[in-house]
């Protein structure tokens, strides 16, 4: 089973990021922008927490905000799970599973080095069952 650590090698670590008082809107659009479901938000290069289109969908859409208007800080999910670098595939699916999140930022010595979503948690996974089957049927045929 692969780490975090090798995902973010074959992935990338870059880290798309928001200050807590952008307006929910430039979020938005950044998001939308990059194909991407979540943006860190960051005081100076402090995590302060995560805004999803999810809190997009629930704090502001159904509850008649204006998204110009309200700021990020008004809707981002504060207690951030994170992960460390040598944490498994398998460890993180449990955490995103148990936890109910989508996105986990990866933390090496206080600093953010790369996020990983649940989509990147599955692909590995799929991989590494597609090695194992490949393994298998060589083993097979020999």
């Amino acid at each position: 089973m692969q780490h975090v650590r090798h995902l973010l090698e074959s992935k990338g670590n870059q880290v798309y990021s928001v200050q807590p008082d952008t307006p929910v809107l430039d979020a938005i659009k950044q998001m939308a922008e990059r194909g991407i479901g979540a943006l860190l938000v960051l005081r100076g290069d402090a995590l302060a927490g995560i805004v999803s289109e999810r809190d997009y969908a629930r704090k502001v859409i159904l509850r008649g905000r204006a998204s110009s208007s309200t700021s990020v800080s008004e809707i981002m999910s504060a207690n951030v799970l994170t992960i460390g670098p040598d944490a498994s595939v398998e460890e993180c699916m449990r955490l995103c599973t148990d936890s109910r999140v989508r996105h986990l930022p990866v933390i090496e010595n206080g600093r953010i080095v790369g996020v990983v979503s649940i989509g990147d948690l599955v692909k590995a996974v799929i991989d590494d069952q597609a090695q194992e089957i490949e393994h298998l049927q060589r083993y097979i045929v020999s």
